[in-house]
C-alpha cells in the first residue's frame, strides 16, 4: 500500500471552507425548518380557532387551508430526504471476474496500492471515460455505501495498460484518504440545496392538485409558494456558497488523486493519457457523427471502437503527431498549438483543474513510472474484439432506420471517411491558416499587380498563422474583458500576459487591445492580399484560367450578405422560445402573428438557398421533404388552446435545416476558392511560360 500522502496547505483550505459552508447551511437550514414549525402550528391553531369560532363547511375549508400553509412549507423542506438519486444504468453493460479475470486482478492490484475498497460493481460504458459512482440520498451522508466503477471502452481502446491503471489509480484516489469524505458530504449536501430550487415536479404537481380542490383552498397555497419562492432565494444564495466551496475542493480533489495515481504508476502514463485524450474523445464522437449520416441510407456499425483506433491515427497523420506502440504522443505544444490568449481568470465554477494544470503538478511529483509497459489496455480483456462489437449494438439499438440497417464494412469506412475530410477541409499546403479564418475583404480589381513577389512559403509561414490565432485569440480576450467590464462574469481581479489587474481596469485594457487589433486586422489583410496577387500572378501564367477574381468576389459578395441571413434563424429561433414555457393564451397569439413577417422571410431565403445549384449535393431527401411540406402552405402552430405540435416540428426542422444549409453555402463558396488556388499551385508551368 502507499504511504498517505501529505494534503497541501490548499487542500485542506479549501477543505475547512467546505465544512464551514456545510455548517453555514446546516445551521440556516436549521432556523428556516424551526420557524416552519412554528409557522405550521400556528395556522393549525388559527385553522382549529376559525372551525370552533364558526363552525359551518366554508369555515372547515378556511380552516383546512388555513392549516394546510404550513404543512405545504413543512412538506417543501423536508422532500429531499425521500428523494434517491439513481444512476443511469440503461447504457453500462456489467462484467464479472468470471467475464474479464485480468481486468478484475489488475482492479484487485490497484485497489491493494491505494488502500481503499474494492467497488460494488464493475460496468463497461461505450464512451471515452472512467469514473466511481453510487447512488446517493439524504442517509447516504451518515451511512456507508459502496462505490460502482466505471469504465468507457472508449478510453481502453486508446490507452496503453500501464495508462489505464493509472486512470483507475485516480478514480480510486478520490475515496482512498479520509478527508475524501468531505467532498462526498458535500456533493450530499448540494444535491439537497438542488432539490429543493430545481427539482419540483412531483411537488409542484401536489400543489396544484391540493389548489384545484377548492378556490377558498387555493388562497392558502398562493400564499404557501409565496413564502416557499423567498425560501428559494436564500437557498440560492446558499446554493452559490456551498457550490462554490465544492468546486474549489473538487479541484484539489483532483490533484489529489493524480498524485495517488502517480505514486503507483509514475506520472508519466496518466499525464500521457491525458495529453491524448481530448483527440481520442473527438475520434469517437467522429464515428457517431458519421453514422449520424448515414441514417437515411441504412447504415450502421460492425465496431465503432476499430474504426475510432482509425479516425485516431488518421487525425494524428494529419496533424504531423508521431505514433509510438500504436498510440499518438500529443504533445503540451500540440493541445495548445493555437492557444494564443493572454487572460487568465480563476474560475470558481471549474471543478476540473484544466490539463496543462494537471500535468504540472503531476510533473512536480517527480515519481517516475516504475515499468516500461507499452502493452495496449485492450490486451487485458478476454475478448476485446466481441465487446467491443456487443457495445456497438448497443449504441445503434435505440436509432431508428427506415428499413433493416445492414453494416458497413470497415474498409468502406475507410474510405468514406477520408472522402469526407477532404470534402470538409481544407488542403494541407495552407499550413491551418484558413481553418478558422476568412479571407479579409478587400477589393479584388484595385490591388496592385506590380506589388512585391512574395514566396508562397512566406504567405502560409507559421509566422502568418501565429497571427492569425493571436487575432481570435484578442478578440476572444476583448470579448471576455467586457463580459468582466458589465460584470456578467463576477471577478475582482485577473491576470493579462503576466499582469494583475482589477475589474475596474478592464474597460482601459479592452481600448489598448482593440488597437493591437486593428494592427492585426491589418497586417492579416495585407497578406490576404498579398497571397491574391501571388495567385492572380500564377493564374497569368497559365493558360485558360481566369476565374480567381470572379471567385473572390463571389465570396465577398456572400461573405457580406451571411450575417443578415443568419440572423433570421437567430432571431426566429429565439422569438420561439415562449413555446417552452407557460404562456398565457393571449400572449401566444400574439407571438405568433409577430413571427408573420419574419417567417415570410424565412421561406422567401429558403427558397434562393433550394435554386442556388451549389447546394444540390448537401440537400438530403429528408431536407428536400421537410422544406416542400413547410413551403406548401401556411402553416397554423396554436389553436383551440392547444400547440399544433406537428407543424411546430415542420418549423423548427426546416429553421435547422435553413442554418445547416445556409452554413455549407458558405463554406463550399470558401473551399471552392481555396481548392481553386491550390490547383494553380499544382498545374506545372512550361519553359516558356517561365
Amino acid at each position: 500500500m502507499i504511504k498517505d500522502i501529505k494534503l497541501s496547505t490548499e487542500f485542506k483550505a479549501q477543505t475547512t471552507r467546505a465544512v464551514v459552508s456545510i455548517a453555514f447551511f446546516a445551521l440556516t437550514y436549521l432556523l428556516i425548518f424551526i420557524m416552519a414549525i412554528a409557522l405550521t402550528a400556528l395556522c393549525v391553531f388559527g385553522g382549529i380557532m376559525i372551525i370552533k369560532t364558526i363552525p359551518r363547511f366554508i369555515t372547515i375549508v378556511l380552516g383546512i387551508g388555513l392549516a394546510s400553509l404550513g404543512f405545504l412549507i413543512l412538506i417543501f423542506l423536508l422532500k429531499f430526504i425521500f428523494k434517491s438519486h439513481k444512476t443511469d444504468r440503461s447504457h453500462l453493460y456489467e462484467i464479472t471476474k468470471a467475464n474479464e479475470p485480468e481486468l478484475f486482478e489488475l482492479i484487485h492490484e490497484i485497489v491493494s496500492e491505494v488502500g481503499t475498497s474494492f467497488p460494488k460493481k464493475v460496468y463497461l460504458s461505450m464512451d471515452v471515460n472512467a469514473a466511481v459512482f453510487y447512488d446517493s440520498n439524504f442517509w447516504s451522508m451518515v451511512l456507508p455505501v459502496k462505490k460502482n466503477l466505471q469504465i468507457g471502452l472508449g478510453l481502453v481502446n486508446t490507452v496503453t495498460k500501464e495508462e489505464l491503471k493509472a486512470i483507475l489509480a485516480h478514480e480510486f484516489g478520490h475515496f482512498s484518504q479520509k478527508t475524501m469524505k468531505v467532498g462526498s458530504y458535500v456533493y450530499n449536501v448540494n444535491q439537497v440545496i438542488f432539490n429543493m430550487l430545481y427539482d419540483n415536479e412531483g411537488y409542484d404537481k401536489l400543489v396544484q392538485s391540493w389548489a384545484n380542490i377548492s378556490n377558498h383552498i387555493a388562497i392558502f397555497v398562493v400564499g404557501a409558494v409565496k413564502i416557499i419562492e423567498g425560501l428559494q432565494w436564500v437557498l440560492k444564495k446558499m446554493y452559490e456558497v456551498v457550490n462554490k466551496s465544492y468546486m474549489g475542493l473538487s479541484r484539489e480533489m483532483e490533484f489529489h488523486a493524480d498524485e495517488i495515481a502517480a505514486n503507483v504508476t509514475g506520472y508519466e502514463p496518466l499525464k500521457n493519457s491525458l495529453l491524448r485524450m481530448q483527440l481520442a474523445d473527438y475520434a469517437f464522437n467522429a464515428v457517431l457523427t458519421f453514422y449520424e449520416g448515414k441514417i437515411t441510407d441504412n447504415l450502421k456499425s460492425e465496431n465503432i471502437y476499430k474504426e475510432q483506433t482509425f479516425i485516431l491515427n488518421f487525425l494524428a497523420n494529419d496533424s504531423n503527431i508521431p505514433i509510438s506502440n500504436g498510440f499518438p504522443e500529443v504533445t503540451l505544444e500540440e493541445l495548445n498549438k493555437f492557444n494564443k490568449s493572454k487572460l487568465v481568470i480563476k474560475d470558481q465554477w471549474a471543478s476540473h483543474p484544466g490539463t496543462e494544470e494537471r500535468i504540472e503538478m503531476l510533473e512536480k511529483t517527480n515519481i517516475k513510472s516504475k515499468q516500461a509497459a507499452y502493452a495496449a489496455a485492450n490486451t487485458i480483456f478476454k475478448n476485446i474484439e466481441k465487446t467491443q462489437e456487443e457495445l456497438t449494438v448497443s449504441v445503434f439499438k435505440e436509432v431508428q432506420y427506415e428499413k433493416e440497417a445492414a453494416s458497413m464494412p470497415f474498409e468502406d469506412f475507410q474510405i468514406a471517411y477520408e472522402k469526407e475530410f477532404l470534402n470538409n477541409t481544407f488542403a494541407k499546403i495552407y499550413n491551418g491558416y484558413y481553418d478558422d479564418k476568412n479571407p479579409l475583404h478587400f477589393e479584388p480589381h484595385k490591388t496592385d499587380a506590380n506589388a512585391r513577389n512574395v514566396a508562397f512559403e512566406e504567405l502560409y509561414s507559421n509566422q502568418k498563422v501565429n497571427l492569425v490565432y493571436t487575432q481570435i485569440a484578442l478578440l476572444n480576450d476583448i470579448e471576455t474583458l467586457k463580459h468582466i467590464a458589465d460584470k456578467t462574469i463576477p471577478v475582482k481581479t485577473f491576470d493579462y500576459d503576466g499582469k494583475k489587474y482589477k475589474r475596474k481596469a478592464s474597460r482601459e485594457l479592452i481600448s489598448k487591445l482593440n488597437l493591437e487589433l486593428d494592427q492585426l486586422n491589418e497586417q492579416i489583410q495585407k497578406n490576404d492580399i498579398e497571397i491574391f496577387n501571388f495567385f492572380k500572378t500564377r493564374e497569368q501564367l497559365l493558360p485558360e484560367t481566369s476565374r480567381l477574381e470572379s471567385l473572390y468576389k463571389q465570396f465577398f459578395d456572400f461573405d457580406k450578405e451571411f450575417d443578415g441571413k443568419y440572423q433570421i434563424y437567430t432571431k426566429m429561433s429565439n422569438d420561439l422560445q415562449f413555446v417552452n414555457f407557460t404562456t398565457p393564451f393571449d400572449q401566444i397569439r400574439a407571438n405568433f402573428r409577430n413571427l408573420e413577417s419574419l417567417e415570410s422571410e424565412l421561406k422567401k431565403e429558403i427558397k434562393a438557398l433550394l435554386a442556388d445549384t451549389q447546394n444540390k449535393t448537401e440537400i438530403t431527401k429528408d431536407i428536400a421533404d421537410n422544406f416542400k411540406l413547410y413551403l406548401s402552405k401556411p402553416l397554423r402552430y396554436f389553436g383551440n388552446e392547444i400547440y399544433f405540435d406537428e407543424n411546430l416540428g415542420v418549423l423548427f426542422t426546416a429553421l435547422a435545416n435553413y442554418a445547416f444549409l445556409l452554413s455549407r453555402a458558405y463554406f463550399l463558396r470558401k473551399k471552392e476558392l481555396l481548392d481553386y488556388q491550390e490547383g494553380l499551385i499544382a498545374k506545372p508551368l512550361t519553359t516558356k511560360e517561365v
